[in-house]
């Protein structure tokens, strides 16, 4: 398999934020605010989504690390965007940029990295350690 990956590609998730984004449902604070468990999730759903079309048949990307800053806070009820940018391909290794925003500006940024993987081989070699 042979990949054609471009740095630079880009895809950027968003949705409303809900109670069920809130570190108080998360278990991760007292408030209910747009989690940073949250806020990683909607990272690595942009980051897997600006890739994806442009893998073969059968493969896809799983997380691998994730250094990231939350440095504001957003309510309930207000939209939130996660972007993330391909900046770099060392074999099946993928590595981003990525950052969080609310209708307010910047609530987050950082790095992540993603390996790709063939779905049907990764998913047999989790599912034989049960």
């Amino acid at each position: 398999m042979e990949l054609t990956l471009k740095e630079g590609l880009q895809y950027i998730a968003d949705k409303i934020v809900t109670e069920e984004d809130t570190a108080s449902r998360y278990g991760s604070g007292l408030v209910a605010v747009f989690a940073t468990p949250a806020m990683v999730g909607l990272m690595e759903n942009a980051a897997m989504n600006a890739v994806l079309p442009h893998l073969p048949q059968g493969y896809g990307t799983v997380g691998t690390s994730i250094c990231v800053a939350h440095s504001k806070a957003t309510p309930v009820g207000m939209r939130v965007w996660g972007v993330a940018t391909l900046v770099k391909v060392d074999g099946k290794r993928l590595q981003f940029e990525v950052a969080a925003k609310d209708e307010q500006g910047e609530i987050g940024r950082g790095t992540h990295e993603r390996c790709v993987v063939d779905v049907e081989k990764f998913a047999g070699r989790v599912y034989r350690k049960i």
